[in-house]
């Protein structure tokens, strides 16, 4: 097949209960259904470990690095340096997830900032991109990145988009990109899915953000890898453009974006 023939979950959890207990067969199951690569997250670095032993085992898994907020309290004041050095893997290839949480709460706001800060850093010192949790935390979200972006460039994406059309247009002024998860397959999702025909198609990708959030028609269930062909359907007919075009340009920003990243030995030549 040729290179971009096939879609990539920008964002999935595969070391996460529900996923791996059955790690083989939700691989095996994403790959059957035309997903050509994935990208597992770190949310804590005692999990590190854990994310490269998947990604070495797995030819078209990569990584990450980082400390989710939620776990800004448990793992408060991460060292540049421990950042650095865990990104220097050659399957890691981006930072984070990383971002403000203030919906939930699970941190207090100055440390999941801290956190936040230093993460940055690290996108900016590797050029890896930054992967941006953000939540109810739209302006603190855009005044740390563009603060950020004046002290040097760095790239990003806000996962999991859900946020309002300000923090879309802030963050793609920003050189951003914005990854769409299930949750824009919701009926009850229509502010969003609003703002998703607004985003350039050049500046979109597709996630899971798996085991959570399963998209219709999958509602319910544990979300996986595989499902992600569901949500960029869903994307296609939302845009009014074939899902050729959504899959063949949502994998060609993916590797734009994680630009360390290599397409996976299986997919032919472009």
């Amino acid at each position: 097949m040729s290179r971009f023939d096939y879609i990539v979950d920008s964002h999935c959890h595969l070391n996460y209960k529900g996923l791996i207990e059955e790690q083989e067969a939700v691989v095996a199951r994403a790959r059957a259904a035309g997903v050509g690569c994935m990208l597992a997250i770190n949310t804590k670095l005692k999990e590190y470990d854990q994310i490269i032993d998947i990604v070495e085992r797995y030819d078209d898994v990569f990584g990450s690095v980082g400390i989710h907020p939620h776990e800004a309290e448990n793992e408060p004041g991460v060292a540049l340096e421990a950042l650095l050095t865990r990104a220097e893997h050659p399957k890691i290839v981006g930072i984070g997830e990383t971002g403000l949480d203030y919906y939930y709460d699970n941190a207090p706001r100055d440390m999941q900032q801290v956190n936040f800060h230093a993460h940055i850093e690290a996108a900016r010192e590797t050029g890896l991109p930054v992967i941006v949790h953000t939540r109810d935390a739209d302006e603190d979200c855009v005044s740390i990145l563009t603060e950020q972006m004046k002290k040097g460039v760095f790239p990003g994406v806000i996962h999991c988009f859900t946020a309002s059309q300000y923090l879309a247009d802030a963050v793609l002024e920003l050189g951003f990109y914005i990854s769409i998860s299930g949750i824009a397959t919701f009926k009850s999702a229509r502010d969003l899915q609003a703002t998703v025909k607004t985003v350039p198609l050049d500046r979109l990708l597709v996630e899971t953000d798996a085991p959570f959030l399963a998209p219709v028609p999958h509602r319910g269930r544990t979300c996986e890898p595989a499902y992600v062909m569901d949500t960029a359907r869903f994307v296609s007919q939302l845009k009014e453009i074939e899902f050729d075009e959504l899959r063949h340009q949502t994998t060609k920003n993916f590797f734009q974006l994680f630009n360390k990243a290599s397409p996976p030995a299986q997919a032919g030549p472009a």
